[in-house]
């Protein structure tokens, strides 16, 4: 299948009264983050669920591939839920995605799909496979909503304008090369992207904005990382570039402005988007615009139709 080259259906985000899944694609959740992730969901009016093996353990991950894609397909595609949140990143979601049923997930109606980190690989799928926009942003067993004395407030203002339908622009600190551009935002972390290069669901950055972040990555190795999307011809054609945060990756700023300005496409950087707090949401397959001289991206949440 191809992904559609343009902006792309968004599903309605849960309301006061929803049912939303908590599911595990890929690492297992700590147990008190999750239960205070939960009631932070709650807090929200939403009825919550949790997947099957959320808690099952398999070395680094939530259980079984088969179990973490029986949990996240069977939330899916239960008409009675609005949403599904990924309780966490760390490792594991690209060894479900051969396993997902996606003929049925595709008769199912569509829902938001909430992650971020790890979860890159289930956005880069849903987009290829299912072709509907869903979530980069913070997850109920992490630190910005889950930490004991209470969601991060600035994370927590931004999740929830932007599941209502009102997302404010997501400001940056540096311009690395000026302009104004809009298209459909794709990308997500940095490290998954490289990951699928030469699977089905690989980047295709044409004629889109293009999100990247990572943690816990030397410099040398964002540099190797981004010199395979450009040699794989991931990036060929891409609209512009929208840099999130990098935290614990040294100065990685000399390598990302060495290998995207080139481009010659709006590259604006320092957004709190990724990893670290605050930690803003995005709508990936959204119509999205960069705006170098607020050094800000916005986005829609009223599908295509408003949006084109």
């Amino acid at each position: 299948m191809n992904e559609p080259a343009a902006a792309i259906p968004v599903p309605p985000s849960p309301r006061p009264g929803d049912t939303v899944a908590v599911v595990a694609p890929s690492g297992p959740p700590d147990l008190g983050r999750l239960a205070r992730g939960v009631r932070v969901l709650e807090g929200l009016g939403l009825k919550v669920v949790i997947g099957a093996h959320v808690l099952d353990r398999d070395r680094y991950l939530a259980g079984s591939d088969a179990d973490r894609a029986r949990d996240l397909q069977d939330a899916w595609c239960d008409p009675a839920v609005s949403a599904v949140f990924c309780a966490r990143g760390g490792y594991g979601a690209t060894r479900t995605l051969g396993l997902l049923d996606w003929d049925a997930m595709r008769a199912a109606d569509p829902k938001a799909l909430v992650g971020s980190s790890d979860v890159t690989a289930l956005h880069r799928a849903f987009a290829v496979e299912l072709g509907v926009a869903s979530w980069f942003g913070p997850m109920p067993a992490c630190s910005t909503i889950s930490d004991p004395e209470g969601p991060e407030p600035r994370t927590f203002e931004n999740f929830t304008a932007a599941l209502a339908g009102t997302p404010p622009p997501v400001t940056g600190d540096r311009v690395i090369v000026p302009g104004e551009v809009t298209a459909p935002v794709t990308g997500g972390n940095l490290s998954l992207l490289a990951a699928l290069c030469g699977t089905p669901y690989a980047l295709s950055a044409r004629g889109r904005i293009v999100l990247l972040e990572d943690v816990d990555e030397a410099p040398y190795r964002i540099d190797r990382m981004l010199t395979q999307l450009l040699q794989a011809g991931a990036l060929d054609g891409a609209a512009g570039f929208v840099l999130g945060s990098w935290v614990d990756c040294g100065a990685p700023y000399p390598v990302l402005e060495e290998l995207l300005a080139p481009f010659g496409v709006p590259v604006i950087a320092g957004l709190p988007i990724g990893h670290g707090a605050p930690q803003f949401s995005v709508l990936l397959g959204a119509l999205g615009a960069i705006d170098a001289k607020s050094c800000s991206l916005t986005y829609s949440t009223g599908g295509v139709d408003k949006a084109l």
